[in-house]
């Protein structure tokens, strides 16, 4: 898996599809034509969200979730960058884990839809 590192991929995901759940907002974007690369995850948390050490722990239940859920629904050439909120630290790990999985077909199903970033043609 690999992992978004520098601001400007983060801002550039916030630019295509969202998807909010209850404990994690989902954002997704394609990449140009031709960057066939396996997806990158992103992960942060706001300070809103608490001290650094709140904040690590709602990063480190985002990323155990990503684990399970990006192999099957994490499409090559897509960024994917999951925003913590104050129930990712809270709520049970199975309803992180289904909730992820309903943004990642949420998402998916509107990068269907947008097509790809050059043309706007739909991409299957």
């Amino acid at each position: 898996m690999e992992t978004l590192k520098r601001r400007r991929e983060f801002l550039a995901a916030a630019k295509g599809e969202k998807a909010a759940t209850p404990t994690v907002v989902l954002q997704a974007r394609r990449r140009a034509p031709g960057e066939e690369t396996p997806a990158r995850l992103g992960f942060t948390a706001t300070k809103k969200l608490g001290n650094a050490v709140e904040r690590n722990h709602i990063k480190r239940r985002l990323r155990a979730a990503a684990r399970l859920v990006a192999e099957e629904y994490a499409r090559p050439g897509c960024d994917y960058v999951l925003i913590g909120r104050v129930a990712t630290g809270e709520a049970r790990f199975s309803k992180l884990v289904s909730d992820l999985t309903g943004a990642f077909k949420r998402v998916n199903t509107g990068l269907d839809r947008a097509g790809s970033p050059e043309t706007g043609a739909a991409v299957a």
